[in-house]
């Protein structure tokens, strides 16, 4: 059973609550020194010059006062639910500054990409999450970047993993 905090579960039950939900998204690469961090939600403002919005966070290791989650305009495509479709979603990230563009565009190997659901008032509290998944693509021009990410395929893993051999298993030949 998934456990939901308090502030989640209130917030689901109400008909009308200002109890706002939040995905952090953490991208992060070999090329990279420190991951990109995004945030679903303007939460508090960043900086005036230039003007930023995003969420503090401790959330992936990240320190609230010099790692904030930057906050973009996102919007999701679910994965098909076809057999033979891979498990593939995409994120379109609009109203991202230029540097970020160029740089989520620049990966020639899969960047790893974690994402996390809190919410706005309790950033530190997750309420789920998803980590290790892969971005395959990023495509875009200067007003978005679409990422398509996917998990780890497990249907190209080896079944049975082990050969029930008497090397390996000696107890199952006596």
């Amino acid at each position: 059973m998934r456990e939901v905090s308090i502030n989640a579960r209130t917030a689901h039950e109400q008909a009308n609550c200002a109890a706002v939900e939040v995905m952090l998204i953490s991208i992060d690469h070999e090329a990279l020194s420190a991951p990109v961090r995004l945030s679903t939600d303007p939460t508090e403002r960043l900086s005036v010059e230039p003007l930023r919005y995003g969420t503090r966070s401790r959330w992936n290791g990240a320190d609230p006062v010099t790692d904030p989650y930057f906050f973009v305009l996102v919007s999701a495509t679910l994965p098909s639910d076809q057999e033979d479709a891979p498990t593939a979603f995409s994120l379109t990230l609009a109203n991202v500054d230029n540097d970020i563009a160029k740089l989520l565009r620049s990966f020639t190997t899969p960047a790893t990409v974690h994402m996390a659901l809190v919410m706005a008032d309790t950033p530190d509290v997750i309420e789920r999450e998803a980590r290790g998944l892969h971005m395959t693509s990023a495509d875009g021009d200067a007003e978005i970047v679409e990422l398509v990410i996917t998990r780890e395929e497990i249907e190209a893993e080896t079944v049975p993993m082990d050969r029930f051999t008497a090397q390996r298993f000696p107890g199952l030949f006596r």
